[in-house]
């Protein structure tokens, strides 16, 4: 085993040999796990054991996406000035506080859903300080002519996860119900904060004064990005459909629990069929680029998208249109997580180190402004003239991430880019010149424990 000093070689060594990975990927696939939790028991909880309708369902997603939207930019200025991993246990332990007062409210018989939404809020936060740092982890624990293979490990691994999250979900809120079902959300935010404490690798040196303005950093991170047409374009990509789906996603549950008359159970179910997708397109995804190239590989997996739509608007209570939309899922997440993974990578592989957490924040920032206007027009939309037709106008909105990626040059991008040269006043330091892996201490014995964050797994998200 060599010594911290003594790199591995990237085309000898397993990146499932490498110790922090491996605690990066198990805290943060718990966590993905407990996601899923919450994204299958707390629709049912709101709609079904609290009534909620269709304005209040909308609100509750406003609310729970405006903190990316509001503090992204700052959480990323953040995490590119101070330690990514001690941001990251922050935003578990305070994610994991507030979302245990649910299930004991219930308990109590207390709870409303102006608490929902409120833990929306402080969740959604919480999370915000997390996902800026642990997105832009990543590429200080393996050298950049690894991050493809990286990101394909993470995103079929965290689909896994989010499809034993969903059944496991679908169990406990059958067994438990929805609100003592989160407590299994609770524990994985608390193994996810435990995992990144555990990781022993060093973070690249923060080169910039403390003393500088968050503002003055906030800016340099969107100049960069928008100075630079491929980390716009696919910026552009995100946000597009990001809101494409925002205004699908809010309605989703609603339409398939109540209109379709979906059981909890089979809600579950056609999640973690979604889940499957996305490991699938994930592991794919580095031989398809290489294959047909990221950009067609990309451009076609957004055309595909939005026919995946047509079963869910076709549909009428029944089994056989239940799988149908669990198929239509799996081949939507299968599309989002291969073209996700070459999307991640390629903006990761571009970006200078000490850039990292303020590109992607960019990203998110413009991501998840997008989905509290989305959560609103669906409100609107599903009040005023049906749950059907708004889901209709989100499936034509999909069409303009594709149109987006068409008329770019990554459209014919054809291998993946070469790393740049650390840019002049940005703090970044050159990558290693070798594709090497970089190892942890080999003589500590701890405990293996990584997309290292809690990303956002809606179809869609920051896959693509």
């Amino acid at each position: 085993m060599p010594s911290c000093t003594e790199p591995l070689s990237a085309a000898g060594t397993s990146l499932w040999r490498h110790r922090d990975f491996r605690r990066y990927l198990t805290g943060q696939a718990a966590s993905v796990t407990g996601s899923s939790i919450t994204q299958m028991a707390l629709p049912v909880l709101a709609v079904l054991h609290l009534d909620a309708n269709t304005a209040q369902v909308a609100w509750l997603a406003f609310l729970g996406q405006l903190p990316p939207a509001l503090l992204a930019l700052h959480a990323g200025a953040l995490a590119d000035r101070h330690s990514k991993r001690r941001q990251m246990i922050t935003g578990d332990l305070v994610s994991a506080t507030v979302l245990a007062t649910v299930p004991v409210s219930a308990a109590l018989g207390t709870l409303t859903l102006t608490q929902l939404m409120i833990v929306a809020v402080v969740q959604g936060a919480a999370s915000v300080l997390h996902d800026a740092a642990a997105i832009s982890l990543l590429p200080s624990l393996v050298d950049r002519s690894l991050i493809q293979r990286s990101n394909s490990r993470v995103g079929a691994l965290f689909a896994v996860a989010a499809t034993a999250g969903s059944h496991l979900g679908a169990a406990l809120t059958a067994l438990l119900g929805p609100a003592r079902a989160l407590l299994g959300d609770v524990a994985s935010y608390l193994i996810s904060a435990v995992c990144t404490a555990r990781i022993q690798t060093a973070e690249p040196a923060h080169t910039r004064p403390e003393i500088r303005q968050l503002r003055g950093e906030i800016g340099e991170g969107l100049r960069y990005v928008r100075g630079d047409d491929r980390l716009w374009t696919l910026t552009l990509v995100n946000a597009t459909t990001s809101f494409a789906l925002g205004l699908l996603n809010t309605l989703w549950a609603l339409y398939l629990l109540r209109s379709l008359a979906m059981s909890a159970t089979v809600f579950g179910v056609v999640l973690g069929l979604g889940a499957l997708g996305a490991a699938a397109g994930a592991l794919t995804a580095p031989a398809l680029a290489r294959r047909y190239g990221p950009g067609p590989m990309m451009l076609t997996a957004l055309a595909i998208t939005p026919l995946t739509q047509l079963p869910l608007l076709l549909a009428s209570p029944g089994l056989a249109w239940q799988i149908t939309i669990g198929a239509a899922l799996f081949l939507q997440l299968a599309c989002a997580g291969a073209a996700g993974t070459t999307q991640r990578s390629i903006r990761q592989i571009v970006t200078t180190a000490g850039m990292q957490a303020r590109m992607q924040a960019v990203s998110t920032w413009l991501t998840s402004g997008a989905r509290p206007a989305a959560a609103l027009l669906a409100g609107g939309l599903g009040t005023w003239i049906g749950v059907r037709p708004a889901l209709t106008v989100g499936t034509f909105l999909l069409v303009v991430p594709l149109v987006v990626l068409a008329c770019s040059p990554l459209r014919a991008l054809l291998h993946m880019p070469d790393q740049p040269p650390s840019a002049p006043g940005t703090g970044g330091e050159p990558a290693p010149p070798s594709p090497v892996l970089r190892a942890a201490p080999a003589a500590v014995p701890t405990p293996a424990c990584t997309e290292g964050a809690r990303y956002d797994r809606s179809p869609g998200g920051d896959a693509m």
